[in-house]
């Protein structure tokens, strides 16, 4: 019986298991205030002018710098271009503080450069969770749900990913499991927003499933 039911667990159980003792998680306080933080890449998917940088922050979950994103852009990114996983997990809290056309945090992986690579975000102005890919500059839905986002508050963003299969949780609850096999292989981590959100993000995590 036993045996039964550890062939049931599910993907996503297993590389939250396999993770724990590889997982890194970065809070952005070392770093220098003003600039990006050290080792991270910084662009936009489509036009635009975005702005990364770390800023001390009274309300961060962990004290006293975040990364902020305050310019504009189709879809602001920042990425940590020297990490490679093809199966594993990226989390990171985020608060979003204004925007006219949208208010939202994200996270993206197996990212190949800024035209190719996944995205799970959050919404404030749509209270939505969105799971994409993008694929030569262009963002394709793969799912999208109705989700408490309220603004101005910290919530925490994660996405867990094994071979085809992707699931999102935000503020420890799931809203997505799904599969999709666009974006293969290993790439980068980091986070994002889009249009005019300006966004915080702070305990930025992430770790490979083990072999």
């Amino acid at each position: 019986m036993k045996k039964v039911l550890a062939l049931t667990l599910s993907t996503f159980a297993l590389v939250a298991i396999m993770t724990t003792t590889q997982a890194e998680t970065l809070s952005f306080d070392r770093d220098t205030p003003g600039a990006l933080p050290a080792g991270w890449r910084s662009g936009v998917t489509g036009r635009g002018s975005p702005r990364w940088s770390v800023e001390a922050e009274a309300s961060a979950p962990s004290k006293p710098n975040v990364l902020k994103q305050s310019g504009s852009g189709t879809f602001p990114w920042c990425v940590r271009p020297d990490v490679s996983l093809a199966d594993g997990y990226v989390e990171v809290k985020f608060k979003p503080l204004t925007g006219r056309e949208d208010q939202a945090g994200g996270v993206v992986w197996r990212w190949k450069d800024g035209d190719n690579y996944y995205v799970a975000r959050a919404n404030a102005l749509e209270n939505n969770v969105s799971l994409y890919y993008t694929e030569k500059g262009r963002r394709n839905t793969i799912k999208y749900v109705d989700a408490p986002v309220p603004g101005n508050a910290w919530h925490t963003l994660r996405a867990e990913f094994s071979g085809k299969k992707i699931r999102v949780t935000l503020d420890g609850k799931t809203y997505i499991e799904s599969e999709d096999g666009h974006i293969a292989g290993a790439g980068a981590v980091g986070v994002w927003t889009k249009a005019d959100s300006v966004t915080l993000f702070d305990d930025f995590s992430y770790g490979a499933a083990a072999r």
